[in-house]
Parts: structure tokens; sequence; C-alpha cells
């Protein structure tokens, strides 16, 4: 198993491919990794997860391991492969992913690409009560649910809410929350 590379930066377009001992490793990352990557030809530091199937083997990196971790967690759901896994952790960041599941938000997670209404629902089954059992100090019921079912009502794309829901205090009522979200939704379409 490889779990973890240290090595020179050799290209990030079209893929990244990491140098480590004369050795080329291609490696997939979300979007947001990629760019926080430094500068070609700089060491950088990729926490692995090696994918093996009958037919093909692929590496996938995060930039710390609790996202690694997190995306072993995910694909260890029926119905979510490494792809789908990359998909969530492109669309949300670890803590909202976390947030949304344990919070049962179906809608948050059905932004990504590749997962419906019932995979969503699916994920949440399966991994609520191990993230629960992992983060027994988040608070549950925040409400993110409610809140990104209400601006959905109200005409907003999944989009606008994930990016305003990021910025909501979640400690507020379900109320205050909406509040916020239209402020910041109005100053959004405004900008």
């Amino acid at each position: 198993m490889i779990a973890r590379l240290r090595g020179t930066l050799v290209s990030v377009a079209p893929v990244v491919v990491v140098d480590v001992g004369g050795v080329g490793y291609q490696v997939t990352l979300t979007p947001q990794a990629v760019s926080e990557l430094p500068p070609v030809g700089e060491e950088v530091v990729i926490h692995t997860h090696l994918h093996v199937r009958e037919d093909e083997m692929s590496l996938y990196g995060f930039l710390s391991a609790a996202e690694r971790d997190l995306f072993r967690v995910l694909i260890s759901t029926s119905g979510v492969g490494p792809k789908v896994g990359m998909a969530l952790l492109s669309t949300l960041r670890p803590d909202q992913l976390r947030r949304a599941i344990l919070s049962e938000d179906a809608g948050a997670l059905a932004t990504a690409p590749g997962v419906g209404k019932r995979s969503a629902q699916r994920i949440i089954l399966e991994l609520r009560p191990k993230l629960a059992d992992a983060e027994a100090d988040v608070v549950q019921g925040s409400g993110s649910a409610q809140v990104r079912m209400a601006l959905e009502q109200l005409g907003y794309r999944p989009e606008e809410i994930n990016e305003v829901l990021a910025e909501v205090d979640e400690d507020g009522s379900v109320q205050d929350q909406v509040k916020a979200a239209l402020k910041l939704l109005g100053q959004a379409r405004r900008a």
C-alpha cells in the first residue's frame, strides 16, 4: 500500500506527477488540492490511497491524512467508488461533508456530480453512525438541512446555497441562519 508520497512535483496538467527517487507517480487530486500545490519543481507531500481493481491501480491524493481518511470512509459505502468520493470532496470541504452527513442534509450531498437523492440518502444512512461515533463532539441537527430546503424553495441554485452555507454561523436559530444566508445571497447577486 502506498500511503504517502514525498518528492518533487513534476507536472500538474493534465495530470499530477510526483517524482519520488526517480519514479514518477501519477496521482488524482481534487481541483482544490491541485490549486494548493506548490510550483512545479518544488517538494510536495501527498497522502495517498491506492485503489486496486482487477484491471487497474489508481492513486488518489490528499493534502492531509484526515481528508484521505474521510475519503476511505466514503468509499466504504456501497455504491460509492473513488470517482464519486472525489466528486464529493471536490464539491464540499471535508467539514461541510461531515456536517451534511451528520445533519442528514441529502440536498448538500446531491450537489456533487454522480450523486442523486437516493445515493445521498444511502450515504447518510451508512455513514452517519460511523461519523457520529468518530466525531461525538460535533453538534448534530444544526439546521443546515432546513436552511438548505428553505433556500431551495425560494429558487436558489445548489451551488449558490453551498457557498453561503459555508459562511453562515451555525450556532444561531434556523430563522437567523436563513436571514444571514439571504443577506449573503443578495450581496453576491449585486456584485
